[in-house]
């Protein structure tokens, strides 16, 4: 019997994805994070997405969080905190461990689980440890969610200082001199640890840049001109991380360059200039983001350099096989040589951040920016890939 002249039942309407925006944190970055997760709660569109905050607090719970992006500003030199922000002290979001199902369920003491819908894709906003490192995107990639970013290697090279140049080396980029010392040496003999720095510094001269190994945004890093500075430097970077990176310093100009993942392949954006910052000593977490101090975009340089940090941007995003994003930064030296320092690859993401900014000037405003990503994520399995 034919079909063609029965009525038609009316379709469904599809539903918007799904966003979870996840933030916060148990790192030191936690407060930053949130400041993201309100530009990009603020930036995306509505229309075409359904949103979830999800904020994760200090000490790891997954709150529910209010959908209220102008509470999560840095106010009086603050940054605000997901505990500030949570419904509740107590309830927590669950994202089952099951790829069959993308269903998120919110639960307090004493009250029947919530179920709160299926997930289409998290937006990690997460920096440092405990969320930009590939333990995040372990637990997605577990739970079958897609999620914008780099996965599990690519965040855990980015996330690691060490690790990260030894695969620039690899792939041929240039690095500055650097020395490690991991948790062992400390614990082993101290006093060699210590010496290890100081011979460092013998061969390449101070100042010496001494750094958390797995940590962003500046924090914890001190530059050191002398011997007399090294203790306390050495101990506020083992404050963050029990591994530290010492880098030599490179004399010339701060470039950072954006890459993004279109359908095509990843593209770099217009680089940007950093400045010697007027009130720091170098370019520190105030520097970006409590004084604002304003990055140059586009870069002066010769079309001949543009067109060559650019290169090594997407270089440096293949080699360590990231995804979605990456903001790479690098020295220009005295002698005209690019030098990668490092790549973030969830970077700092505020309007008034550095990666948005090269893209605004590379002809993308944020809120496409936004759009971009999610719809890279979107078009990504999870699993091997």
């Amino acid at each position: 019997m034919s079909t063609e002249n029965l009525p038609q039942s009316p379709e469904q309407p599809s539903r918007k994805p799904r966003v979870a925006v996840v933030f916060g944190g148990r790192s030191s970055e936690h407060g930053i994070s949130v400041v993201t997760a309100g530009a990009v709660l603020k930036a995306i569109d509505r229309t075409t997405y359904d949103v979830l905050p999800i904020g994760i607090t200090t000490d790891g719970r997954w709150a529910l969080t209010a959908d209220e992006p102008e509470r999560m500003a840095i106010s009086d030199r603050r940054t605000p905190t997901v505990d500030q922000l949570a419904e509740s002290t107590e309830g927590a979001v669950v994202l089952p461990v099951d790829p069959a199902s993308r269903e998120v369920v919110y639960s307090e003491p004493g009250s029947v689980p919530k179920a709160l819908g299926e997930v289409d894709v998290v937006f990690p906003v997460l920096h440092g440890p405990y969320g930009e490192d590939g333990t995040l995107q372990g637990l997605l990639e577990l739970s079958g969610v897609p999620y914008v970013g780099s996965g599990v290697l690519a965040s855990a090279v980015g996330q690691d200082k060490e690790y990260m140049k030894r695969v620039f080396t690899s792939f041929g980029l240039k690095v500055g001199p650097y020395v490690v010392i991991r948790p062992r040496e400390w614990e082993r003999d101290e006093s060699a640890a210590r010496r290890k720095i100081v011979d460092f510094a013998g061969e390449h001269g101070w100042p010496l840049f001494v750094k958390p190994a797995r940590a962003g945004s500046s924090i914890g890093i001190t530059k050191v001109d002398d011997l007399s500075g090294l203790d306390e430097a050495i101990a506020e970077a083992r404050r963050h991380d029990p591994k530290i990176l010492v880098e030599a310093a490179l004399r010339g100009r701060e470039i950072e360059c954006g890459v993004l993942e279109f359908e095509d392949g990843p593209r770099a954006s217009l680089p940007a200039e950093i400045p010697p910052p007027d009130a720091h000593a170098y370019y520190d977490f105030e520097a970006k983001y409590i004084d604002s101090t304003p990055g140059i975009v586009p870069a002066p340089l010769t079309d001949e350099q543009t067109a060559e940090v650019r290169r090594l941007a997407v270089e440096a995003f293949d080699a360590a096989s990231c995804e979605g994003l990456v903001r790479a930064d690098f020295f220009l030296t005295e002698d005209g040589e690019f030098v990668i320092n490092e790549i973030n690859t969830m970077p700092g993401f505020t309007p008034i951040s550095m990666y948005p900014q090269m893209w605004q000037a590379t002809g993308i405003g944020y809120p496409e920016l936004v759009d971009l990503l999610v719809r890279a994520a979107l078009r990504r399995p999870t699993g091997l890939r």
